[in-house]
Parts: C-alpha cells; structure tokens; sequence
C-alpha cells in the first residue's frame, strides 16, 4: 500500500485536503463514478454525516469500507 497524499477537494465552495493512500484514492474515485455523483459532491455527504470526532480522511476510507462489504454481499 502507498504513502498517504495530500488530495485537494472543495466542500461547500472551501477547498481543503485530505491524506488518502493512493489505493483508497483510486476506489473513492470509482464509487463516485459508479453512483454518477462528482468526487466534491460524495466528500461533502460523508462530510456532513461524519460527527465531530472522525476526520474526514478516516471517515471517507470508513465510507469505502462499508461499500466493498456492501458490494460483496449482493
């Protein structure tokens, strides 16, 4: 697995960053593809459902892993 990078995204029109593995960047990418929605609009839902104590890098890698389950149990 990749180091974590810097990726930008802008979340209610402020740009800002998160650390992803190249890996978790890729499927991110995928899922927003797969559901037709832009990448800054899939941060900003997970964004605004992630509570107070989760960061967004943490919650977006969360949110990746409960769709592969998802997707492994269909």
């Amino acid at each position: 697995m990749s180091r974590p990078k810097k990726r930008s995204l802008t979340l209610k029109g402020h740009r800002t960053s998160v650390s992803l593995e190249d890996e978790f960047w890729a499927e991110f990418r995928r899922i927003a593809a797969e559901t037709g929605q832009p990448i800054n609009a899939l941060a900003a839902k997970i964004d605004a459902e992630r509570g107070t104590d989760l960061g967004l890098a943490s919650a977006i890698r969360l949110f990746i892993l409960r769709a592969l389950i998802a997707s492994r149990e269909t």
